[in-house]
């Protein structure tokens, strides 16, 4: 939930409560900022020219922090793309300020208000971001996409890049994206399709106040370009995960698919909001089949991104395949250093590996504990997120307590949860527990409203009926 319409700043409490209580660092120690200034003077030395390439970036309209850029070109029935990374690592060295404070965040921390970044701006917004306003250093990575989707690392260099335009999701048109752009994410997705891959990206939600004075939760599917221009990260990721494990080395993403109690409660889901989902189907092409711009659709991909087993990191192990369900591949993170701690160090690998060079032994050390730093991030990045949705939820029915819903029984929840039956509301993409007594998953309940309340997250339900 990267975006909260808020004019009055009614929810403004609620966000500082929910910083303060995940400890979210609203600014970088002195030393760090000074570390970052330093390094941000820092001229590169050790790159390649390749100013001369047509590199565009394509973000949201307000992003700074700009990880990737990228050209494309033709080399026979292939596509190559150029992916360019931003070069985290030639301005963070090991055990620096930097470093050291990369190491206790772990990621980019995002609210709806604002961000805590993992590296000060005069870095993440500046010096090490690809924004079209002068030559940045980067790690170039040729794709090599055949017509059928597949992919292969063909090399990748240090070098400097100057973006040609800072492309918006919302904005851009297709003559201002690369030839081939939409060729390549559709040769991606129909490769996907093909391994029986199951990523379906939800939409975000939002949070608007209406003419009563009452706040609407709303999903925002993703735009077209936007999913198209997730092809050339997944196509780039998946290039140097193959790569990095065929050398025997690597920190790689993976994911279990759902278990079957997950399923029975998503198809629970999808009776609430009147989805008819059979049998026979699987979830992932029963979601290869939903509408984002259906709210019921929409609200159900964001239940099934909820509900997911979640991913991890692994280090490479001999002879275990690491595998990402979702992606139906062996796969990795490496595109969003400036957002990511993990990421720097998997460039810095890739760059090695496809050089035919050693990686170096602090990074494969750091392979071994970053599964564990990344973990913990990634579940405070969750907290706060669900914190986020609670207060929204909370927001959206306050003012209307008394009043009946419709639901479905998703779930039964157990004593760690709160016991009770876990609910979907039938026309609001909410979920709440309340007691019901024999009631099992798919059953359709009436339930009140007894309180809601934003600054507390909280909303509390009786069963009517």
């Amino acid at each position: 939930m990267k975006a909260l319409r808020d004019p009055d700043s009614v929810l403004a409490e609620g966000l500082t409560a929910i910083r303060e209580q995940y400890k979210v660092p609203a600014t970088f120690p002195p030393h760090v900022e000074e570390a970052a200034a330093t390094a941000a003077r820092r001229a590169p030395s050790e790159h390649a020219d390749r100013t001369a390439m047509a590199f565009v970036t394509l973000d949201p309209a307000s992003s700074t922090d700009l990880d990737q850029a990228f050209a494309i070109e033709r080399a026979g029935s292939d596509l190559l793309l150029h992916y360019a990374i931003a070069d985290t690592g030639w301005f963070v060295a090991d055990g620096d300020p930097l470093d050291i404070e990369a190491w206790t965040r772990g990621t980019t921390c995002y609210l709806p208000d604002g961000k805590a970044s993992l590296y000060p701006r005069a870095l993440s917004e500046s010096a090490a971001s690809l924004l079209p306003d002068g030559e940045r250093p980067a790690v170039v990575f040729t794709v090599r996409i055949d017509p059928s989707g597949e992919v292969n690392l063909d090399g990748a260099v240090r070098a400097r890049i100057r973006s040609r335009a800072k492309l918006a999701y919302e904005s851009v048109q297709p003559a201002d994206l690369p030839d081939g752009f939409h060729e390549l994410a559709a040769c991606i997705a129909a490769a996907e399709d093909k391994r029986g891959a199951a990523r379906v990206d939800p939409p975000q939600q939002e949070v608007e106040r209406d003419a009563a004075g009452h706040y609407t939760l709303l999903l925002r599917p993703q735009l077209p370009a936007e999913l198209a221009n997730a092809a050339l990260s997944l196509a780039t990721n998946m290039a140097v995960a193959d790569a990095l494990y065929a050398a025997g080395t690597g920190l790689f993403r993976v994911m279990a698919p759902p278990d079957d109690r997950a399923v029975l409660r998503l198809r629970g889901t999808a009776k609430a909001f009147g989805l008819d989902w059979p049998a026979a189907i699987v979830l992932g092409d029963f979601e290869k089949g939903l509408d984002p711009l259906n709210p019921r659709h929409a609200a159900f991909m964001l239940a099934a991104r909820r509900t997911g087993n979640g991913a991890s990191y692994v280090p490479f192990r001999p002879g275990v395949k690491p595998w990402h369900a979702a992606m139906a591949a062996t796969y990795c993170h490496m595109t969003a250093p400036l957002r990511r701690l993990a990421d720097r160090y998997v460039v810095r690998a890739a760059l090695e590996v496809a050089n035919g060079r050693p990686v170096p032994p602090e990074v494969t050390a750091a392979f071994e504990k970053l599964p564990a730093v990344m973990a913990r991030a990634d579940a405070r990045d969750g907290q706060i997120d669900r914190a986020v949705i609670d207060m929204a939820e909370a927001t959206v029915l306050s003012g209307r307590e008394g009043m009946s819903f419709a639901a479905v029984v998703t779930d039964l929840g157990d004593e760690r949860h709160g016991g009770g039956a876990r609910i979907q509301l039938c026309d609001q993409p909410i979920v709440a527990r309340v007691t019901a007594h024999g009631a099992m998953p798919g059953t359709a309940i009436q339930v009140r409203l007894l309180s809601a309340d934003p600054l507390r997250r909280a909303v509390s339900f009786e069963r009517v009926s």
